[in-house]
């Protein structure tokens, strides 16, 4: 969603109050890093979408 609305990693850590580094954590499958449900529910907001819409329809 933030690369379809050429939005920068670092605008988006802004909006969240996090650091560009961990939105580049969480965008790279080799880090562990994820967004929790606080971010979840941020980035709900900011896209203007469910927070369901950020997960998976079914199990991984």
């Amino acid at each position: 969603m933030r690369m379809e609305r050429n939005m920068s990693q670092a605008h988006l850590a802004r909006l969240l109050d996090v650091s560009e580094g961990f939105i580049g954590n969480i965008e790279n499958p080799n880090y562990r890093d994820k967004y929790n449900i606080k971010h979840l529910n941020e980035l709900a907001k900011i896209f203007k979408c469910s927070p369901r819409d950020l997960l998976p329809e079914k199990p991984l």
